[in-house]
């Protein structure tokens, strides 16, 4: 049995003290050695040899993103209002060395300073602008945390507030502010619809009385210009009328059926006038119709009227 028992002691020995020879650091790791209880050397993922009973792995370190829950707290604003906030901190060991030495547990540190710093920030605002200022917010307590933790060789990566909670009490009242300026809204846009709806009725009434204005002067001048043309066009004719009958005074036996002409309209015009009332008024030489005719012909015959006369070439009854 001694042979025996000395060959297993010697095997565990030799076990343990390959164990602390041989040592294999996984990925996204880090281990601080220390020799004789100095900082030796910083191991990084892989196989490593160490001396036995002088090397001694002291700290490890995850070099992953660690998030780390900043506790909720109460902070009071820039108008003296207490609200309860909490977050989340992102942060990535980048000096294991710095990391061990630095400070006793870089976690329960950088989640105070986060905490100092949050509320610091919120004490600078009031609490209406708390909810829509938390990217300034986040930015301001990562710039300051990450400078107090680059002597510790942590990263202060990136702060995200997860709650902002306030009393009952502001809550009740945010919110009937809340309901107030949305029935301000609805009655500020519904007093907006109904100028609009106005403005666009007159607008419309406008239009249609100048359309309208515009049709009856388009009409007017229409008009305007058909009585302008139809009278234009009587002119015409009787101006053609009249020279034609100029024209057939000239020809042989003309002043004949000029004459024949007048007697007709006389007879028919004096019969006109005996059948509009009982009484009348008529000249005394009525029944002679060839002085009527005569004193027609003469007025005819007066400078005004006169036709020219046709010289003896033209007229072949002219006399010489």
């Amino acid at each position: 049995m001694g042979p025996i028992l000395v060959t297993f002691v010697l095997a565990i020995f030799a076990i343990i003290l390959v164990s602390r020879i041989a040592r294999v650091v996984p990925q996204q790791q880090a281990w601080v050695v220390e020799r004789l209880g100095k900082y030796s050397d910083t191991l990084q993922a892989g196989f490593h040899i160490l001396i036995p009973f002088l090397d001694t792995v002291r700290y490890k370190h995850s070099l992953k993103e660690i998030a780390l829950d900043v506790p909720e707290q109460i902070c009071i604003t820039k108008d003296n209002v207490q609200v309860a906030v909490d977050g989340v901190l992102y942060i990535k060991v980048l000096n294991p060395e710095r990391a061990s030495y630095g400070i006793t547990d870089y976690n329960y540190a950088i989640s105070q300073l986060a905490q100092t710093n949050l509320r610091s920030e919120i004490g600078k605002i009031d609490l209406d602008k708390t909810f829509e200022e938390r990217t300034n917010i986040n930015i301001a307590v990562v710039g300051e945390v990450d400078k107090a933790s680059e002597a510790w060789g942590v990263k202060v990566l990136r702060y995200e507030i997860k709650n902002i909670t306030p009393p009952k009490d502001v809550l009740a009242a945010m919110e009937k502010q809340m309901r107030a300026e949305r029935e301000k809204r609805a009655v500020v846009l519904q007093s907006e619809g109904q100028r609009d709806a106005a403005i666009n009725a007159a607008e419309g009434d406008k239009q249609q009385v100048i359309k309208a204005s515009e049709a009856k002067k388009q009409q007017n001048i229409n008009e305007a210009e058909g009585q302008a043309a139809a009278i234009l066009s009587v002119a015409t004719a009787t101006a053609e009328g009249i020279r034609r009958v100029a024209e057939a005074m000239k020809i042989p036996g003309g002043a004949e059926a000029m004459q024949l002409r007048i007697a007709e309209a006389y007879i028919k015009q004096f019969g006109e006038l005996a059948k509009s009332g009982t009484s009348m008024i008529v000249p005394a030489n009525v029944a002679d119709i060839s002085s009527m005719i005569a004193t027609a012909m003469g007025v005819m015959k007066t400078p005004t009227f006169e036709t020219p006369r046709l010289s003896a070439r033209d007229n072949p009854r002219a006399t010489t």
